[in-house]
């Protein structure tokens, strides 16, 4: 990304449409990747759950969730850019300096524990209109007609900090190496690509948000799974369950239960990652252009 320093404000704009293009890109893929977590037996891979989603509940199941992180992945994004960039500039011993890769990385670190805050409310809702299969209650369970409806469900049955900030500690545990990988690993690419010579171009920039893409879940998708399952499960957690949540999977399924639904994602985030970099570095030099 530009090492120009941006106001708030243009942060808090690029942040928003580099959000909303990630949802629109990725949001049936990561569907297919949060039913998966969540499967015991029900799938047989990626395709077949693909299959049976469409044709037990219509094409438009695999954007089911969309709304919450449509409307909620703008502030997401938002905050995390712009704490990325605030801790950037605190980094730098000078404006013009070319932060080194492993400070890049602590940046992106600090980054994903304040986007956090906004992240895991946002994510948890998706994750529970994601595993409703079907279009009506199942063996008794709640079945929520939107996330406004969930989020009061969740809030009036366990409370703000258990219902509605589930997850909350597992959020930030992923968060910390995911944003790591995910911004070293656009800044390393994007930096081979154009020799810190020019601009990157749009193809330049999609190829370096693919790579950091990847490397947010190469770096964190076990916790990621961990996330899934606290954020879906009846009962609030307890303790520090990070760990025992996943020496459970691993104790039940194996070193593949915590990969589950690892292909579809990595496959998500290639144009999903690509387009929230290409949307947020075009709108900041847009900024830029205009004196923001």
């Amino acid at each position: 990304m530009s090492n120009k320093p941006t106001s708030a404000t243009a942060d808090f704009i690029a942040g928003n449409f580099g959000g909303m293009a990630n949802v629109l890109v990725g949001q049936p893929l990561d569907t297919i990747k949060v039913r998966l977590q969540l499967d015991h037996g029900k799938f047989k891979g990626a395709w077949d759950c693909t299959l049976q989603t469409i044709q037990k509940e219509g094409f438009f199941a695999l954007y089911k969730g969309m709304a919450s992180p449509l409307i909620g992945i703008g502030a997401v994004n938002a905050l995390l850019f712009a704490a990325n960039s605030n801790l950037k500039q605190r980094l730098q011993t000078s404006p013009d300096q070319l932060l080194p890769l492993h400070k890049i990385a602590l940046a992106g670190a600090g980054a994903g524990i304040i986007n956090s805050v906004l992240a895991s409310p946002v994510e948890l809702l998706k994750i529970k209109m994601q595993a409703q299969f079907g279009n009506k209650s199942v063996n008794g369970a709640k079945h929520f007609t939107g996330p406004i409806d969930c989020a009061k469900y969740l809030i009036q049955r366990d409370g703000i900090r258990h219902g509605l900030f589930r997850g909350m500690w597992a959020t930030i545990v992923r968060e910390i190496p995911a944003y790591a990988g995910f911004y070293s690993g656009f800044e390393m690419t994007k930096r081979y690509l154009t020799k810190n010579e020019k601009e990157a171009s749009v193809v330049e920039l999609m190829a370096a948000g693919a790579v950091g893409g990847i490397g947010y879940w190469v770096f964190s998708y076990p916790l990621d799974v961990v996330k899934s399952v606290v954020q879906n499960q009846e009962k609030p957690p307890r303790g520090l369950y990070v760990t025992s949540v996943l020496k459970s999977i691993y104790t039940r399924d194996g070193l593949a239960g915590l990969f589950r639904g690892f292909t579809p994602t990595v496959l998500r985030s290639i144009p999903a990652a690509g387009a929230t970099f290409t949307a947020y570095e075009l709108s900041i030099r847009a900024f830029q252009v205009n004196g923001w």
